[in-house]
């Protein structure tokens, strides 16, 4: 196989035993898709998923295969013809090569056995149509019938044949050409994006899960913003994520605007990006300010305001997050925290602010306090140096107190020195609503500075305070 770079010699020594065997079942076999992509995109992974397309049973072969390859495993699924066989951390994925119609209201295809060019021809983009013969007369050789590897040099994403035939047929492609272009930093080809624009609205016969499989990879993308731009574009983002396209648009009163909360979104998100890859970082990114809409306001005084959109965004958080169909588990709870408090650091930027604020501050975070004060550096998105600069010091100094307070009361993930056995046995009281009081009473003491985070500290406070608590 004559190729520009090396391959690995785990996946070689693969497409040779795949190569035998092909031969001896008499079933041509080519690896195609995304590896043969990524090989000239110089950028192939040490455990990637290959997929092979052979003119026969893709099943009877990734058996043969199994057998082959020492310490392997296989997986049947006979409902779509295909198996997996998994070697180390090599996915290898089989099928038998297809044609395929399908109806206007539904993604899932009417399929028949074909040749490799019917195979090529139902692929989603020019540049996933590349495949490589594993068979012995022409092993390495590349089939590119759509110009793919032109495509490629030129950084263009393009459909293979008629892109409103391409995402009528599956219009989740629609989302995969926006992922790669994001991904690859290409170009959407101007008939394909204007296919998509078009065509928006056929989403909405694809699942939530699968979109947001590819909303996530753009999200996850160096830098995601290029990607959503696509999507607001295309109409695409409208279809399954309104309240986003919401934030976009300036008003004016008395010659007073406000900054176009969707373009800053996807600042503070791309800034995000920089500092870190966490998924769920980013989606708090994009949740920040989701709520912005609904609560502003102009007043005379101060000009526009968006009171309490912190409170609001976290409360639609769970009812965005169901309606996409992403966990509502400790994901989407983070997610909710830092949008409740992606405000509260800015406002403790005077050198007067108190222990207590701090204190607090720390102990509705938690452990989150750290990707809180990420969040709220990426919020600055000024394009005034000055001010960003200004911005940058009082947060170096809000987390500089928040190091010495943490050092010297330890709040973060607090609990509460007492127990409820421990207050029921020293004040002889049953399990009663008064018990929580104590407690509540004792943590406001520790938040406060009153007493410090110990436990015989927290005893003698109740204790001196009985009477006042029993009352």
């Amino acid at each position: 196989m004559e190729l520009e770079y090396d391959i690995p010699k785990l996946h070689a020594s693969a497409f040779h035993t795949i190569s035998k065997i092909g031969s001896e079942l008499n079933q041509p076999v080519y690896v195609v898709g995304g590896y043969v992509r990524d090989y000239y995109l110089d950028r192939l992974k040490d455990d990637p998923d290959i997929d092979f397309v052979t003119l026969g049973s893709g099943i009877k072969l990734a058996e043969e295969v199994h057998k082959a390859l020492p310490n392997s495993s296989l997986a049947v699924y006979n409902q779509f013809g295909t198996a997996q066989v998994k070697m180390g951390g090599l996915e290898l994925e089989f099928v038998g090569a297809r044609k395929e119609s399908y109806r206007r209201d539904s993604r899932k295809p009417i399929v028949e056995d074909g040749t490799l060019e019917d195979d090529q021809l139902r692929r989603d983009l020019t540049i996933n149509a590349l495949s490589w013969s594993l068979n012995k007369d022409d092993f390495g050789v590349l089939n590119d019938p759509f110009e793919g590897m032109k495509d490629l040099k030129a950084g263009i994403i393009r459909t293979p044949i008629d892109p409103e035939q391409t995402f009528s047929d599956d219009p989740l492609r629609m989302m995969r050409a926006i992922r790669f272009a994001t991904q690859l930093d290409f170009h959407i080809h101007g008939e394909t994006f204007k296919a998509i624009t078009d065509m928006a609205e056929r989403i909405n016969i694809i699942s939530k899960e699968r979109i947001i499989e590819e909303l996530n990879k753009i999200i996850l993308a160096k830098k995601p913003s290029t990607g959503f731009t696509m999507l607001f574009k295309t109409g695409l983002l409208n279809e399954f994520f309104p309240e986003m396209v919401d934030l976009h648009g300036v008003k004016e009163v008395n010659g007073l605007r406000h900054k176009d909360n969707f373009w800053h979104t996807l600042q503070v998100l791309d800034n995000v990006a920089e500092m870190s890859n966490d998924l769920w970082l980013r989606w708090a990114a994009i949740m920040h300010d989701i709520a912005k809409p609904p609560t502003q306001r102009f007043d005379e005084q101060v000009g526009w305001t968006f009171h309490g959109h912190d409170a609001l965004g976290a409360k639609w958080t769970k009812r965005i997050f169901r309606r996409l169909n992403l966990p509502l588990d400790e994901r989407m709870k983070y997610v909710q925290k830092l949008v409740r408090l992606h405000l509260r650091p800015i406002a403790l930027v005077s050198d007067e602010v108190s222990d207590s604020a701090i204190r607090r501050l720390i102990f509705d975070a938690g452990d989150y306090i750290d990707d809180l004060m990420t969040l709220c550096r990426a919020d600055i998105t000024s394009k005034n140096e000055n001010k960003v600069e200004r911005f940058q010091e009082n947060f170096n100094r809000v987390e500089q107190k928040i190091k010495e307070v943490e050092k010297k009361d330890r709040i973060r993930n607090w609990k509460n020195p007492l127990s409820g056995e421990e207050i029921m046995q020293a004040l002889n009281l049953k399990p009663s609503k008064t018990i929580g009081d104590i407690k509540d009473a004792v943590k406001e003491a520790i938040l406060n500075g009153e007493i410090p985070n110990d436990h015989d500290a927290a005893y003698e406070y109740m204790m001196k305070n009985k009477e006042r608590f029993l009352k």
